[in-house]
């Protein structure tokens, strides 16, 4: 997959780390890029085509597909944080994680998986997260919402092989963005976690791991819940 001369459409991306998609892919020479945001009038990147489009809501979901018939890049990034807790939260917060990084990225990706097909294949992006790995008790709605999605990237990214789509998923920490704003926790550079993100697509990675954090959190997946989770011993929690 080649980023140059690519028509793309990013989710979320009227701002952080989707703006900062939609500014990478035109530094890297993409032909096209369609800006999706429920509120197309907050797109301020220049050249960018703002598309309306809650990806929670399946008709505004296919009549985006429906206007974008050139896109060879589809890059699920559009998401949000409740800050459910897992004891006290009212479950709606958990369904409306789920709402929109579950079955949110999945219509997306089931609407544009007949687009990128006619267009020689393609890729999906799907932006996931370190807690797509290890749960916090204070996000435990977004964490698992994360998990899910990350799930479906992998039943996507096997089933859309048969038709060439290549898909790559995004992990990583804290980033320095509105949804954030409040963390005191080390943080990357969106900016520079959209360009590592499209270099690994034309690399042709199956998952970007855009920090360290990112990393250890992998390698104690095979350890198992005494890596993960420290704090079960005594000691300090990873995050």
């Amino acid at each position: 997959m080649k980023v140059q001369g690519s028509v793309a459409f990013v989710t979320g991306a009227n701002r952080g780390l989707g703006e900062q998609f939609v500014r990478a892919l035109f530094d890297a020479g993409a032909a096209k890029v369609y800006a999706g945001s429920r509120d197309p009038k907050r797109v301020t990147v220049p050249g960018a085509i703002p598309v309306a489009v809650d990806i929670t809501d399946h008709e505004s979901v296919h009549a985006a597909a429906d206007q974008a018939q050139d896109v060879t890049l589809l890059i699920n990034n559009a998401g949000l944080s409740t800050r459910a807790d897992v004891l006290t939260a009212d479950l709606d917060s958990f369904r409306l994680e789920f709402e929109t990084h579950v079955l949110g990225t999945l219509a997306m990706s089931r609407a544009f998986a007949p687009v990128l097909r006619r267009n020689g294949g393609g890729a999906v992006v799907n932006v996931l997260s370190v807690l797509s790995w290890i749960s916090i008790t204070a996000s435990a709605g977004y964490a698992a919402a994360k998990a899910a999605e990350w799930s479906v990237t992998n039943a996507l990214r096997v089933a859309l092989a048969e038709q060439g789509t290549q898909v790559t998923a995004l992990h990583v920490s804290y980033l320095s963005t509105e949804l954030a704003a409040k963390v005191t926790a080390p943080k990357s550079d969106p900016a520079a976690v959209a360009r590592a993100t499209l270099d690994g697509v034309e690399a042709g990675l199956h998952e970007v791991l855009a920090d360290d954090f990112s990393k250890q959190v992998q390698a104690a997946l095979a350890v198992g819940p005494k890596a993960l989770y420290p704090q079960l011993a005594g000691r300090p929690a990873l995050i």
